[in-house]
């Protein structure tokens, strides 16, 4: 059974940065294309980025320049790394299987507010 666990999320200011991190259990992830997605309260959950299995990466416009997606392919993680966070970026973070679905985590919160 796949497991994806995130963590990393917390409470920071505007203009802050964190780390999220993606592992697994049950499968190599190194073989899939991976997400970050988010969930705001009220709102459907979104595609925040992904990244390839040959590294080609993608992001959402509103995250562009702020947000830097990899993997340690020794470690089998898929990391996000955000920088110059938004209020807006508020919302549960959960890494998942870009075309397919492992399953969702718990997702990890990242709240940003003054």
């Amino acid at each position: 059974q796949v497991r994806l666990a995130e963590s990393g999320g917390g409470l920071v200011q505007p203009g802050g940065s964190l780390r999220l991190s993606c592992a697994s259990s049950g499968t190599n992830i190194n073989l899939y294309v991976m997400g970050w997605y988010r969930q705001a309260p009220g709102n459907e959950r979104e595609l925040v980025a992904h990244i390839t299995t040959d590294g080609y990466r993608y992001y959402k416009e509103s995250v562009k320049g702020r947000f830097i997606i990899s993997r340690d392919t020794a470690k089998r993680t898929v990391d996000l790394q955000m920088n110059n966070l938004k209020p807006e970026d508020t919302g549960v973070y959960y890494c998942n299987r870009r075309f397919g679905d492992f399953g969702w985590g718990q997702g990890t919160q990242v709240t940003v507010s003054s």
